[in-house]
């Protein structure tokens, strides 16, 4: 068991308390966005097995069968597969997609065969590999999640009462759906910026006026105002109108596969993901969109968010099913007077605690629990388990789960 040394990213949009107060130490002041758990180059964990501190990634490529077991290594070769963080949004993320396998692979090609410096800022794809990803909410959360059917967006817009709304109500009923949503968002991102603010105040004006009643828009209207107030003339605020508002009661999970529009609003929560950095951006962002290549990778389809609750086994463990082999999340909560859980150990582990104290305890055999070393986790603390090394938890405290699906 080695006890990791994280990075916290500092976003701008991120919560200034969220993070220090899970892991008890003084705000700084600044943006705490991400806490970041694992071996993705761009922040790795750090550990120390007697020589200080190491980054995991090159722990790992010392040895990636030892570290990752040879049945992780066949399936996807000689580096962890996913990576954990702790997500602390105080304001909207950019709206965004990511690749699917085979178009991460051709876009990543394609710009390295074009020179494109992988710290470009108009580089869209940093590797070669999809983003599949699961969010899990710690406090109550909301997010934007996939299409709306047109029929539905086109009613909502007309509730609005704008003017500059009425063409995109016309061609979502008029055109079939994969192609009613595709125009209206090709529309959106080309547009003159500051031919389309105008269009964006006044829906913002409109959303503050539903939210404030009590009719069926309310609710999203509350969010698509809350992101015009923090990107005011933004595009991207009406391609979010476009898209369902999804709130998380702590412990409910939302997956997120690929070509699927999405953007978390606010909430504090795990987030486990192939270990990628492929984002293609529609808006709310100063950064680079790049329209073709997104209207490549968005899948204009409309889709229902599926809420996810864990699945409890016979062993206590509560599971987040998804269909990626990269990662599998699951939860343990335990209390005191229970008794101690052994975790398979086929595949590598990142064990984070988000509350109470969890106790590692290096298992002494097949049998069950014995009496190896001890690793204690506080809130916010985690811990990286290589495969074949087996651990039983204990303690009082909540302890989430990472490994691979295999």
């Amino acid at each position: 068991m080695d006890l990791l040394a994280n990075t916290v990213r500092p976003y701008a949009w991120g919560s200034t308390t969220a993070i220090p107060e899970l892991l008890g130490t003084e705000p700084t002041g600044e943006p705490q966005a991400e806490l970041w758990m694992g071996a993705h180059p761009g922040a790795p964990s750090r550990v120390d097995r007697g020589g200080g501190d190491t980054p995991l990634s090159e722990v790992i490529a010392a040895d990636p069968e030892g570290e990752l077991g040879a049945a992780t290594v066949e399936a996807f070769g000689p580096r962890l597969p996913f990576l954990l963080k702790v997500l602390a949004a105080a304001s909207p993320l950019s709206l965004q997609v990511h690749p699917d396998l085979v178009q991460a692979k051709e876009g990543f090609t394609d710009e390295e065969e074009r020179g494109v410096p992988v710290d470009a800022p108009h580089r869209n794809y940093k590797d070669a590999n999809h983003k599949p990803e699961l969010i899990c909410a710690l406090t109550p959360f909301t997010g934007l999640c996939g299409f709306r059917t047109p029929g539905a967006t086109a009613a909502l817009l007309d509730a609005l009462g704008v003017d500059g709304l009425k063409p995109y109500a016309d061609i979502l009923r008029a055109r079939p759906e994969d192609e009613a949503l595709s125009e209206v968002l090709t529309a959106v991102l080309t547009a003159d910026r500051d031919a389309v603010a105008e269009t964006v105040g006044a829906a913002a004006g409109a959303a503050r006026r539903l939210a404030d009643g009590d009719g069926p828009y309310a609710g999203v209207c509350a969010a698509y105002a809350g992101i015009a107030d923090h990107y005011p003339g933004d595009p991207g605020v009406l391609a979010a109108m476009l898209l369902h508002v999804v709130r998380l009661e702590p412990g409910e999970a939302l997956y997120l596969g690929a070509g699927v529009p999405h953007a978390y609003l606010d909430g504090l929560g795990v987030e486990l993901m192939a270990n990628s950095d492929n984002v293609l951006r529609c808006g709310l962002t100063p950064k680079h969109v790049d329209v073709p290549e997104l209207l490549r990778v968005v899948r204009f389809e409309p889709t229902e968010p599926e809420v996810l609750r864990p699945r409890t086994t016979p062993g206590g463990e509560e599971v987040y099913a998804t269909p990626v082999d990269e990662f599998r999340l699951s939860r343990h909560v335990l209390a005191p007077e229970d008794e101690p859980r052994l975790l398979d150990d086929r595949t590598p582990q990142i064990l984070l605690c988000t509350g109470g104290e969890v106790v590692l305890r290096e298992a002494g055999g097949p049998d069950g629990p014995g009496g190896g070393t001890e690793l204690a986790l506080t809130g916010g603390r985690s811990a990286f388990v290589r495969a074949g090394e087996r651990v039983a938890v204990s303690g009082g405290g909540t302890l989430f789960r990472a490994t691979v699906a295999l």
